[in-house]
């Protein structure tokens, strides 16, 4: 179990039937074994402000979406059943500096962050702690943790304010746009949506898009009521 997580969050091995084997730190053909993160339905602890049993499903959509635009880099995720139910199922990124965190990264870094803190007004991120980045070996800026999105009745949380009311980059709008022309086409993406989120969230994005498009800068948030806790 991963002893960070406010819910259950478990490190688990990955591996077919085939090449399974407990104790080994390869597969029969000697590649490396790969890491999951599990996050059961069943440990998800409930919140006043989302909906109970819904965290796995958002973490899913957040990474759906976040793949249509390109920005910023999830690890890929997924719906699996496993030990402890059905969950999400996120690709374990190896961190090249196990302190590494948004407050640890912006001075030299923060330029790489301008498409994490503007998926996060798209997806209505009510959770972005400073610890909720990760930079691989090879120097990949990745976001994670991502069940406590796309519902609007929460508050908005980040650590990120310093994009307050600074334009959005215009090839980040560009796909913006193509976004919500493919929502409202109801492409592909839109139907896997439909199964994660409701019908009003997907909505809501939509309209929080053409928003930002409509605006073009990030929004003014407040230190001292729009950011999680604890910060990292």
């Amino acid at each position: 179990m991963h002893p960070e997580g406010s819910n259950y969050v478990f490190v688990v091995r990955l591996s077919g039937p085939e090449t399974y084997n407990e104790t080994a730190s390869e597969d029969v053909a000697g590649n490396s074994l790969i890491f999951g993160i599990y996050k059961p339905l069943s440990g998800e602890r409930p919140l006043k402000d989302f909906p109970p049993g819904t965290l796995h499903l958002r973490e899913r959509a957040a990474y759906l979406v976040s793949h249509e635009l390109g920005w910023p880099k999830i690890p890929p995720t997924v719906i699996r059943t496993g030990p402890h139910g059905t969950g999400s199922l996120q690709l374990f990124i190896d961190a090249a500096g196990r302190q590494d965190n948004f407050f640890s990264l912006r001075n030299k870094r923060l330029n790489e962050f301008r498409d994490m803190a503007m998926f996060d007004v798209l997806v209505h991120n009510a959770d972005r702690k400073g610890g909720s980045c990760i930079i691989d070996k090879q120097g990949q800026l990745w976001a994670i943790d991502h069940g406590l999105t796309f519902n609007g009745y929460a508050r908005r949380r980040t650590v990120m304010f310093e994009f307050n009311g600074n334009k959005y980059s215009d090839h980040l709008l560009v796909q913006l746009e193509s976004l919500v022309h493919s929502l409202e086409n109801h492409g592909q993406l839109r139907i896997e949506l439909c199964r994660l989120l409701q019908e009003s969230e997907i909505e809501d994005m939509i309209t929080r898009a053409k928003g930002m498009i409509q605006i073009g800068s990030y929004p003014v948030l407040d230190s001292r009521t729009n950011i999680p806790w604890p910060m990292i």
